[in-house]
């Protein structure tokens, strides 16, 4: 008993290396499987390339067969032979027609017999041209001669096929025979007559336009993969959060109405775009949720990214959701913000940092929502002396008092040093960045800027994706419901709450929600309006 092996370390201590063997196996299917779907990727991102060079290789393939002459074959076949009789002498005769058939497949398309054709037929072209049109090949394991003509007339190749036959047949027993007197030891039979084709067997226009468009696809691919290789735009969210060593909070597919539509406020409530800005306003209200007051500038690293109606949509969607939210426009240089919002430009930030107003005098309100805008007022010669100056740091105290998140739009990073300015006094900066449009280099040089003046990069929101690549793809529709079974403002019934007396938050949000696709700016006397104003104050 105490000699006796234990049987079960034996699979226990195998285990282990079994399951190093299967996790790589495991590992190296599943990074097949990525890259293939990286490839994937890349060719549904880049199929616009695939179908010029299907299209160019199909019309020149269209185009050449077109202008190709058709070709009709004529075939005529010849048999070697010895003429021995003997059984013995007969096999031994069978293997050397055997071995003569294949040096006379190569004589049949030789400059000699072709000079024959010529001159027996009278034809008006050389004996080199005729032999583009003649091949031969021996039938394998047999002693049998193929011989095959092609040109643009039937029945002149049928004629030059059977011209071939009789002219090798006496070349063959020229330079066979030994001597004049004696005969050759082998003899060519023409078997049947020559077998012409009724319809051209070139050119094939299936098979032309087959292989085009698949070397036009190649090369497609070919120019897909190039490109790819050579974009160095940003396109994918996990590269943008490598770049810029911080969190992509969102990303906002392409909407080809943004131009016509200006916010997302004019947009139906389950909008692609709409729910894309919800999850990005999540994402940005679990940032530093201990804080009570946030300031963010919002900023790209070039122009053209889409950062002003990224800045006007994103709070709008965070008015929408019940705080008090200000939008500044900090572009001193471009400002688009009034003019996005239907807003008066003339007074605003300008004019209460050179004392001319009164910051709440300055602020205006826009929606039903009760969304705060400070416009940029009048633009000054040096913007980067505003923001440095003492007034700048008051109005940004005076700010973060008054409201719940105070958005500045300010310009791109790269150009000049406005944004890096104000992200040093705020609470952190996102960048907009543009899908397909933004590179590399550019996201690392404003990440820089930022960095040299310690601000603070909150996070990215990727911009212009496709619907393919958006974080929302799909949108979740409320079921279908007769108009005299939804809430209607000031309309009298029971509570929805189980009886309960409605939260004043309730009757807010059905305001809001009866008067969402609303635009109009809200009077500056209203209820919300002289609030702030007692605030800032």
């Amino acid at each position: 008993m105490m000699g006796a092996t234990p049987r079960a370390s034996s699979p226990r201590g195998t285990a282990p290396a079994m399951d190093e063997q299967w996790t790589e196996e495991t590992g190296d299917n599943e990074s097949d499987s990525v890259n293939l779907r990286d490839y994937l990727k890349v060719l549904r991102r880049r199929w616009r390339w695939l179908i010029p060079g299907v299209l160019v290789a199909v019309v020149a393939a269209a185009v050449v067969t077109f202008l190709t002459t058709p070709q009709y074959a004529s075939t005529i076949r010849l048999f070697v032979s010895t003429p021995e009789t003997n059984t013995t002498a007969a096999y031994q005769g069978g293997l050397f027609s055997e071995q003569r058939a294949a040096s006379y497949a190569d004589l049949l398309t030789g400059p000699e017999v072709a000079e024959r054709v010529v001159h027996a037929l009278g034809l008006h072209e050389s004996p080199s041209a005729l032999q583009k049109h003649v091949t031969a090949s021996v039938v394998p394991n047999t002693v049998i001669l193929s011989v095959t003509v092609t040109d643009p007339s039937p029945g002149r190749a049928e004629r030059i096929a059977k011209a071939y036959a009789d002219q090798f047949k006496t070349f063959v027993e020229q330079i066979e025979a030994p001597s004049k007197k004696s005969g050759s030891p082998i003899t060519t039979s023409v078997l049947g007559t020559p077998d012409t084709t009724s319809s051209p067997v070139s050119p094939q226009p299936v098979r032309n336009l087959g292989l085009a468009a698949v070397l036009g696809l190649l090369l497609g691919i070919g120019a897909a993969a190039l490109r790819e290789s050579l974009d160095t735009s940003v396109r994918q969210a996990e590269e943008l959060a490598a770049l810029a060593a911080a969190p992509v909070l969102g990303s906002v597919g392409f909407d080809p109405n943004v131009d016509k539509r200006y916010t997302i406020a004019s947009a139906g409530r389950s909008a692609p775009r709409v729910e894309q800005f919800r999850v990005l306003r999540t994402s940005l209200t679990f940032v530093d949720v201990d804080q009570p007051s946030k300031v963010f500038v919002i900023t790209s690293a070039v122009e053209g990214d889409g950062k002003t109606t990224t800045a006007s949509d994103l709070a709008i969607s965070l008015a929408q959701s019940g705080k008090h939210v200000l939008l500044v426009d900090g572009d001193l240089r471009r400002p688009k913000v009034a003019s996005t919002l239907g807003l008066e430009q003339a007074v605003g930030l300008t004019t209460v940092l050179i004392g001319q107003a009164a910051l709440s005098d300055a602020i205006q309100e826009w929606g039903d929502a009760g969304l705060a805008v400070l416009a940029s007022g009048g633009l000054p010669p040096d913007p980067v002396q505003l923001f440095q100056s003492r007034a700048m740091s008051d109005v940004l105290r005076d700010l973060r008092r008054a409201f719940d998140v105070v958005l500045i739009d300010a310009p791109p990073l790269l150009p000049v040093a406005d944004a890096t300015i104000l992200a040093s006094q705020a609470d952190g900066a996102l960048m907009v960045v543009r899908y397909g449009r933004t590179t590399r280099e550019q996201v690392r040089a404003g990440v820089e800027r930022l960095t040299s003046v310690h601000g603070r990069l909150t996070g990215t929101i990727l911009n212009w994706c496709p619907r393919s690549e958006a974080s929302m793809t799909y949108t979740y529709h409320p079921d279908a419901v007769p108009d005299s079974t939804l809430v209607q403002p000031g309309a009298a019934g029971p509570p929805s709450n189980g009886g309960a007396a409605p939260h004043a938050n309730d009757a807010a949000h059905t305001n809001g929600a009866a008067r969402y696709n609303q635009g109009a700016v809200e009077p500056a006397g209203t209820y919300e309006g002289r609030r702030r104003a007692n605030r800032l104050s």
